[in-house]
């Protein structure tokens, strides 16, 4: 089963939690055991698995990342937005993760939520779902 939702982003740099609307949509499917993929088709943005207890996890991430892939290094892409470190910082992280599906729910770790992270916001992003039965026909 595919299936897609909107996400707006709202600031140049954000980690939004997305995972109910991937529950959602699992619930939706019916699938009680498999995968599901989440997956951005877009090249500033990107999914993301950590952790949701402490909001400074995403400070400190976001912060290493800018230290990784400063904004004034002399990069060749230059268009109107001047957006390389947007696309670095998205490659880094990837535009896909696959999580399995246990009893109808997402199988993660105790503090774990899947995130759009927003490069190059604010924005209107797609993201896409593939959820896959382990179970035969």
């Amino acid at each position: 089963m595919r299936s897609t939702f909107q996400v707006k982003t709202q600031q140049k740099v954000e980690i939004i939690n997305i995972t109910p609307q991937v529950q959602e949509a699992i619930d939706v499917s019916g699938v009680a055991e498999g995968a599901c993929t989440i997956y951005v088709p877009h090249t500033t943005a990107s999914i993301l698995i950590q952790e949701n207890a402490d909001p400074n996890v995403h400070t400190d991430l976001l912060n290493a990342l800018d230290r990784l892939v400063p904004k004034d290094l002399p990069y060749l892409h230059q268009t109107v937005n001047k957006n390389a470190p947007s696309h670095i910082k998205a490659a880094l992280i990837g535009p896909a993760k696959t999580v399995f599906i246990g009893e109808g729910k997402l199988l993660l770790g105790t503090y774990q939520f899947i995130y759009l992270c927003e490069f190059d916001g604010s924005r209107d992003r797609q993201v896409w779902l593939r959820i896959v039965s382990d179970e035969p026909r």
